[in-house]
């Protein structure tokens, strides 16, 4: 099998949370990525960027890339309402002229225009829409909530704020101490990263419950189940998709995201609700079907110096009165320590 060697397109939006796809995938593929082509950024250094990926080359075109034989063209963006900026298409059929693999994640699925596909079949390359959900799921039939398992679910006060990066971080620290555990991805990124999963938010509203319960019967031989988190309960936009999400996980432990310093919710006017309301609009919401707490919180401290996000890590354990961290800055010990007791507990 030909190892994949991904160029990842983020023409004028490098960055960490315009570019969250390309941040995600440098982090945790990095092997695996020879470039990024963004034409804005050409020559400069990824890690300066993004604080990773050191040694990934920014180029200005596809040309450029394809010096580093890439075998896919990633598109690593999200945008809102996941669609395709026009401009894009050139460098997406120039890809496909190339021969390569063209990794879609946004909603405009490219094996739906008939240009793409065209193209694609002349040049014998595919088109992977990662977001394309199955096409047999069924409405969540609330089977999971008995299971010996113990399952996590990283919820969050706005979207794009560090719930799949704290829930990819909670799965390897668990392993690395010793526990069965698994990282679940329900959105586009998240699967590109661990090879399996369901983009939720494209699933039909009445089968997002039952898409997730899915997700977890079929890995309900695992001792840990951390499934990342999707928008947030209170988001004007994206509710739906987390609730749905709540209800088909059944977790008995959440783990609360947030980034320091944003205090208005991502392209919306709308006030980032408190650690208080959070915590008791999420233990609430699930209590009438399943017991659900909050055990810890994860902060997403980036561009903060160390000091800095130290401050904020103990100003989040105070206000709680839980045990709070940076995954990513200074480990998932304390999420595990919180989960630790509820390791061979019963689910309910």
């Amino acid at each position: 099998m030909v190892q994949r060697r991904m160029v990842i397109l983020t023409e004028g939006m490098l960055g960490t949370f315009s570019s969250k796809t390309a941040a995600s995938l440098i982090r945790y593929k990095s092997e695996e990525t020879v470039a990024v082509l963004d034409s804005t950024h050409a020559g400069e250094k990824t890690e300066d960027l993004l604080e990773v990926g050191q040694g990934i080359p920014v180029v200005a075109t596809l040309k450029d890339a394809l010096a580093f034989g890439p075998t896919s063209l990633v598109i690593g963006i999200a945008t809102p309402g996941g669609v395709l900026p026009d401009d894009w298409r050139t460098v997406i059929h120039e890809a496909i002229e190339n021969g390569l693999e063209v990794v879609n994640g946004l909603h405009t699925f490219l094996n739906e225009d008939e240009a793409f596909v065209r193209h694609a079949e002349q040049k014998g390359v595919r088109l992977w829409d990662v977001r394309q959900p199955p096409d047999d799921l069924d409405v969540g039939r609330h089977l999971v909530h008995d299971l010996p398992n113990l399952r996590v679910l990283t919820v969050g006060a706005d979207s794009s704020i560090g719930k799949k990066i704290a829930a990819i971080e909670i799965a390897r620290a668990a392993r690395e101490a010793g526990w069965d555990a698994e990282f679940v991805a329900t959105g586009q990124t998240g699967i590109m990263i661990s090879g399996s999963g369901i983009a939720v938010d494209t699933v039909a509203a009445d089968y997002i419950s039952g898409a997730v319960e899915r997700l977890v019967l079929e890995r309900k031989h695992r001792e840990l189940l951390v499934i990342e988190g999707q928008g947030t309960i209170l988001h004007p936009s994206y509710s739906g998709v987390s609730l749905g999400l709540l209800h088909g996980a059944a977790p008995q432990a959440l783990v609360l995201c947030h980034q320091p310093g944003r205090d208005v919710m991502r392209n919306l006017p709308v006030a980032v609700p408190s650690y208080e309301e959070m915590i008791h609009v999420h233990e609430t919401v699930a209590r009438p079907l399943f017991t659900c707490r909050v055990v810890a919180v994860s902060l997403n401290c980036f561009g903060l110096s160390m000091d800095d996000a130290r401050r904020e890590v103990d100003r989040a354990a105070r206000e709680t009165g839980l045990p709070a961290t940076d995954c990513v800055k200074f480990g998932c010990g304390p999420v595990l320590e919180a989960l630790e007791p509820m390791r061979t507990a019963s689910p309910n």
